[in-house]
């Protein structure tokens, strides 16, 4: 037996050729089959070719993540409060080596990475808060890019990784997040959803994007060609789209899009999906169904072969035909290195925020500190972390600090002795296994265990003697998990209390109650069914947790109060947040340590995932918060806080003052919904940008070159290069002065407000730059406006626009605090009257929609408008149409259902604005959509118009479309 060699003469293997040409010399050399087999997540090696095994997606979100030990960064909402592109290029340069060390060890480890995160934080009860940037879509792009710049490399050839964008698009809940349907109107789509996306792929950062489980506009995202095509439109390379995990039988199974599962995986290859992550390693499923779908006509090959160049062009790219020439290898031992613990301990540092310091920060050098609560000592992880070298907490980063004899530490969890009903002894771990067993000794240290209570009512039990963690993952019951991990957290248990006091232990993963078996030990099984079949436990208390904290804060000068969440509990992939707000046992624990040091300074320190609704009444002398922080959570937070960092970080989201200020998570139009700072009403708590230095900054003034500039040139470059930040710019000349004592690090931040514009406008971070200020110092600032940030998606012309006004511009130091206004105007002509006469005007680009939800007009292309769930009728409005010559009208329609289905056009006297919705609409045609057929069924309806459009002899008026009942509109056009 022989096995071929690939020939070097090919042109495939040639390096001087571009990535392309050798990705289709390749593909017009394998057979059907083949190309067919790559189509999977796990496509098998071609030896007479000289492809190797090739699996898509590493986990790098804040670190090498599942592939053993690494680095582990602080969380991307952490590292975006640095507000800093230098310092997140310079993180992802480290990840991108440790992934490639792992690579060099298993060749197996995918060079194309799964990250960075690019949803936008548009609600803050997502449960995936953690993993995205910031609520803002420019600063999201902005902090994405230079994270991926550094994943990639900078090489104009090879690239170290190709990074991934997650989740295209509208993807922001986890509540039924395979079956939710975002709402993402044009206006949302281009000027929010698309330029944190579009960013990183104008720069070249990235060469990958995610598909995202929920549909958007009634359509899955694995079938939504339009949208993928904007982002290919977004990048001069060719973009390689993966599914998520188990997405791909989702279309049918779920979301019942389709009925058969190769109807629908040749739909998604169509729309641009180019490979399937499903059915973990059986590709199996995947390559009979794609097999199928050619030999039933409902696939061309042609279409095989563009997912298969995609696939193979970002493989060359990463060097796998070129290993000689490859600038990224690495050796495998490049883990851990010196270098990159001190990065680790510098990025942890600058993401901690001060939100509120009354002279308490920095600590003096000779404070005694109690540092009490859950995260006094704990450095947690969450689902994406890696495995970090080594941890090191608060409490321990302080006493090397400031000294053994300074600092008192005290987590508040309550020590207990549990005692079975059924043996009457304790509970305790044995073995070399740690099986949980009821049959130990009170005074016996294997038999005590500290009690947390987490959010939701979620308890974590640890064997005091070890650190080590209850689970229930394996039925009989262990004490042997370092910590709270795992797709289905195994650590958790919630408790029930009985009438006489005695506790019932429920293991949260499998629903399983605790159970006593009738063996001579008493071992432990998570098998109760219900309550009735669990154990009851006689909860000894050994070691009072209050006690604990009030002894650790009395005397104090100064009680850091730590307290968060957990990011496996409360919030995490597949559960969106139960609550907003700290939880009570939290709360008690800083009632308790304020209350045991009356005297002393008292500093709130949150360590968490995502912001939380603080008590209105709840009053500290400073407030700190700081992301899970990686490895060196510790000595961040300790470098802050003794002042030998100075506070650099910055809210990259908001923190809202009241829970009821957020919204509605699954309602996705923010412009309706008034979410995030560019359309909220109520102030928040903490504002976008908000974070406070030990300086004392002051803004003294600010000026602008340019005070005007024509509408022309500021919307050409919006309509060409929005994401990217624009050409054309407004120099904002600002003048800062540090007042206090200390440097100061600020950063100067710029939002635009435009209160007469005709559109809803927002309030809009549109620049910012950091200064660094000496005590007494001042300095100007220039601060560049890119003229593209101040424009708004045109529905009527498919363009932005930078409409002719004036546009405030705000400076300032949050989103909130704005002590500078400057005003820039911009002329030109306005945006015409829209036509309507002779031009079909899509329903979906109407202007307001009023209990009407956007939906699929076929099965791969369009969008169409429909009566919203339990609604009867809902509206789309028309601003300004031009109405000249109009007689009748014509509707392509549809029906969700049989029954009750009519279409109503209206008409106002004249334009109102935001006043549209008066009394006075005239009902000028009708139409009922015809019965029979599907959702998929279009007719064009006609009807003449019953009197003139505009009775005061107006040609241009504002036009309502009403539905009722079961209608579906796709266009609607006045005819001559």
């Amino acid at each position: 037996m022989t096995t071929s060699v690939p020939d070097e003469r090919a042109p495939y293997r040639d390096p001087a050729r571009t990535p392309r040409e050798r990705a289709l010399d390749l593909v017009a050399r394998l057979t059907r089959d083949e190309k067919i087999a790559m189509l999977h997540q796990r496509g098998p090696a071609v030896e007479r070719l000289g492809l190797r095994a090739f699996t898509t997606g590493a986990e790098v979100l804040h670190g090498v993540s599942w592939l053993g030990t690494a680095t582990v960064f602080p969380q991307p909402v952490g590292l975006a409060a640095t507000w800093d592109p230098d310092l997140l290029r310079r993180v992802g340069d480290v990840v991108g080596v440790e992934l490639r060390a792992k690579h060099a060890a298993d060749p197996t480890v995918s060079l194309n990475v799964w990250a960075p995160v690019v949803n936008p934080l548009r609600h803050p009860g997502w449960g995936r808060n953690e993993e995205g940037f910031s609520e803002d879509p420019y600063l999201t792009a902005e902090l994405a890019t230079a994270y991926a710049h550094g994943l990639r490399g900078e090489h104009p050839t090879y690239w170290r990784t190709v990074p991934t964008l997650k989740h295209a698009f509208g993807y922001n809940n986890e509540t039924d997040r395979a079956v939710t349907s975002s709402q993402l109107r044009p206006r949302v789509l281009r000027e929010y959803e698309l330029p944190a996306f579009a960013g990183p792929l104008r720069a070249r950062a990235a060469g990958a994007v995610m598909a995202a489980y929920n549909l958007v506009d009634g359509r899955p995202n694995h079938l939504a060609g339009e949208l993928l095509d904007l982002l290919r439109d977004a990048t001069p390379d060719e973009l390689f789209v993966v599914s998520d995990a188990a997405a791909p039988g989702f279309v049918v199974d779920l979301q019942r899009f389709y009925d058969d599962h190769v109807a629908s995986h040749a739909a998604m290859l169509r729309a641009g999906i180019d490979s399937f992550t499903d059915n973990d390693a059986d590709a199996g499923p995947t390559t009979q169904r794609l097999t199928a779908a050619l030999e039933r006509g409902l696939l061309d090959e042609a279409v095989v072969d563009r997912a298969v160049a995609r696939q193979l062009e970002l493989r060359i790219r990463t060097g796998e035909l070129d290993p000689d020439l490859d600038p990224f290898v690495v050796p495998a031992d490049a883990i851990d290195l010196p270098e990159h613990r001190a990065l680790a301990r510098e990025a942890a540092a600058r993401a901690v925020v001060v939100l509120e310091n009354d002279d308490t920060l920095p600590l003096a050098p000779d404070a005694v500190v109690a540092v009490v609560g859950p995260h006094a000592e704990r450095v947690l992880h969450d689902w994406y972390s890696g495995t970090p070298p080594y941890t090191v907490g608060l409490g321990t980063a302080l006493r090397e600090r400031l000294g053994d004899a300074q600092v008192r530490v005290a987590d508040g969890a309550d020590r207990l002795v549990l005692r079975s009903a059924t043996t009457g002894r304790a509970v305790r771990a044995v073995g070399p296994a740690h099986v949980l067993v009821a049959d130990g000794d009170a005074g016996d240290a294997a038999a005590q265990h500290d009690a947390t209570l987490w959010e939701s009512g979620m308890w974590t039990f640890q064997v005091a003697a070890t650190g080590l963690l209850w689970s229930g993952a394996r039925w009989v019951a262990h004490a042997d998990a370092t910590r709270v991990g795992g797709w289905v957290a195994q650590e958790t248990f919630r408790r029930h209390v009985h009438d006489d006091g005695t506790w019932s232990l429920q293991h949260a993963g499998s629903g399983r109650w605790l159970r006593v078996q009738h063996d001579e030990a008493g071992t432990l099984v998570a098998d109760g069914e219900t309550l009735a079949d669990a154990e009851r436990f006689a909860a000894e208390v050994v070691g009072s947790g209050v006690a604990a904290v009030r002894a650790a804060c009395a005397g104090a000068d100064v009680v850091v109060v730590a307290l968060g969440n957990d990011p496996h509990l409360g919030g995490r992939e597949t559960q969106d947040r139960p609550a907003l707000t700290l939880p009570a046992g939290m709360l008690d624990t800083w009632r308790v340590a304020t209350d045991a040091a009356p005297g002393a300074r008292h500093v709130l320190l949150v360590v968490s995932s995502y912001p939380y609704v603080l008590p209105a009444d709840l009053t500290a002398d400073a407030v700190v918060w700081t992301s899970h922080g990686g490895q060196e959570l510790g000595h961040g937070l300790t470098d802050v806080l003794v002042g030998d960092a100075e506070p650099t970080g910055r809210l990259a989201q908001a923190w809202p003052a009241l829970v009821e200020d957020v919204g509605d998570l699954l309602d996705y139009d923010i412009i309706a919904a008034g979410h995030t700072t560019w359309y909220a009403t109520a102030a928040p708590r903490y504002a976008l940008g908000h974070g406070l230095t030990y300086g004392a900054v002051t803004y003294v003034a600010a000026s602008l070159s340019v005070t005007s500039v024509a509408a022309s040139v500021a919307a050409a470059d919006a309509d060409e290069d929005l994401a990217s930040g624009g050409r054309a710019t407004v120099p904002v000349t600002v003048t800062v002065r540090n007042d206090g004592a200390r440097r100061a690090h600020e950063l100067v931040q710029v939002y635009a407000d435009a209160p007469g514009h005709r559109l809803p406008y927002g309030h809009r971070l549109v620049a910012h730059t950091r200064v660094v200020l000496e005590p007494g110092q001042s300095r100007d600032v220039e601060v560049a406006v890119p003229l593209a940030r101040l424009a708004t998606w045109d529905v009527t012309r498919d363009r932005f626009v930078v409409e002719p006004g004036e546009y405030v511009l705000g400076i300032g130091p949050s989103a909130a605090t704005l002590p500078l206004t400057t005003t820039v105007t911009v002329t030109g002509e306005p945006v015409p009257p829209r036509a309507v006469v002779g031009h079909a005007v899509r329903a979906a680009d109407a202007d307001d929609l009023v209990d009407v939800e956007l939906s699929a007009r076929t099965r791969e292309r369009g969008t169409a408008v429909q009566v919203a769930r339990r609604r009867a009728r809902g509206s789309v409005l028309l601003r300004t149409c031009e109405l000249t010559g109009a007689r009748g009208l014509r509707a392509v329609v549809a029906r969700t259902a049989p029954g009750p289905a009519r279409v109503e056009m209206e008409v106002a006297a004249a334009a109102r604005g935001a006043d549209a919705g008066h009394a006075g609409w005239r009902t000028v045609a009708s139409v009922d959509v015809p019965e029979g057929g599907d959702r998929w069924t279009w007719h064009a309806v006609d009807a003449p118009l019953a009197e003139a459009v505009a009775a005061d002899g107006s040609q241009v008026a504002d036009v309502r479309v009403t539905l009722v009942g079961a209608a579906r509109v796709a266009t609607v056009e006045l005819t001559a």
